[in-house]
């Protein structure tokens, strides 16, 4: 019996007459983080939704573990300036989540300190944390990220990546990801997926970067840049910031800053 936590075989998609995705295959294990890249209209989203059970296939097979809990990371939220609510009450309207749960999921994504903060006053690295925080709440066997580092600068988007694979590691739940970050994300998964309506290639991103199809989408520069080890001696707080290194702590090998 397959240990899987989710498998599409064969799903394909029309909207309004068009051709979204055909005959897509796609598989992740746990423990396992998958990345789902491709140019814009590629149909990362529709195929996000559908894993998600918002949009059905229209031929196909979705098979997800019996009793599966999903936590998912959108890629951006719109609050309303106007409505009064803390980062702490925000995760708090998730339902059955109570007060210590919710500070608790602040607390493992490093972004404690901002339980009272109005939601409206963080800043995008801060925001995602809380995202994050939010998708941890349901102790999920698969976490669907959706451009988790959107609007981050590079040395924030270095620290999320590298805290959703330390996440991946504690409690040992897969990873579905779409990222954009190709020179980053390449070097933190475990599993590429290039998708262009179809699956183009997909492999270890060593064996993804190389391959034509990869090519032809994003350039032979980026096929050059796409595997990326970020090497760092220091640490980076919410903002991006260099801050000093805690006693003990454990690195990524090193980064040094011009």
């Amino acid at each position: 019996m397959s240990d899987a936590l989710l498998t599409l075989e064969s799903v394909s998609l029309r909207l309004h007459g068009n051709a979204i995705l055909d005959q897509v295959n796609l598989r992740v294990e746990p423990g396992e983080i998958v990345t789902l890249i491709g140019p814009n209209g590629a149909g990362k989203t529709s195929l996000v939704r559908i894993v998600l059970g918002l949009l059905k296939a229209d031929s196909g097979t979705v098979t997800r573990k019996s009793r599966l809990r999903i936590g998912y990371m959108p890629q951006k939220l719109q609050v309303d300036a106007t409505l009064p609510l803390t980062v702490l009450r925000f995760l708090m309207l998730a339902p059955r989540v109570k007060r210590p749960a919710a500070v608790e999921a602040l607390e493992e994504v490093g972004a404690g300190h901002l339980a009272q903060r109005p939601l409206q006053q963080v800043s995008g690295g801060e925001l995602q944390r809380i995202l994050l925080a939010r998708a941890l709440l349901r102790k999920p066997h698969l976490l669907v990220l959706d451009e988790p580092v959107q609007g981050v600068d590079v040395n924030g988007q270095i620290e999320l990546y590298e805290l959703i694979t330390r996440l991946r590691d504690r409690y040992g739940c897969g990873v579905l990801m779409v990222s954009h970050d190709l020179h980053l994300v390449m070097s933190t998964t475990n599993t590429v997926v290039c998708l262009n309506r179809h699956v183009c290639c997909s492999g270890r991103p060593e064996q993804v970067s190389l391959d034509p199809a990869f090519v032809a989408l994003f350039g032979e520069q980026a096929s050059a840049l796409a595997v990326y080890n970020h090497h760092h001696d220091h640490d980076h707080d919410l903002h991006g910031e260099v801050v000093e290194t805690p006693a003990g702590h454990q690195h990524g090998p090193n980064c040094k800053h011009a």
